[in-house]
């Protein structure tokens, strides 16, 4: 578990569900607030720090 990602929206939760396909899988990550839901520009925002910390070493790893 990590501490919340954005100081400014502490009751953030990041739920992951992981299943098995085949002999893959899947990864499902859902974002989820108590709070007031965030705006577009702080969705985008929140987006952004996810992608960045779950996916930027497997894209590095091929080179992109």
């Amino acid at each position: 578990m990590w501490s919340s990602l954005w100081p400014s929206r502490p009751n953030n939760q990041v739920h992951f569900e992981l299943a098995a396909i085949g002999s893959e899988t899947s990864l499902k990550f859902t974002l989820l607030t108590p709070d007031e839901p965030p705006d577009e520009n702080t969705t985008i925002r929140l987006r952004h720090r996810l992608n960045h910390l779950l996916f930027a070493d497997l894209r590095y790893s091929y080179g992109q």
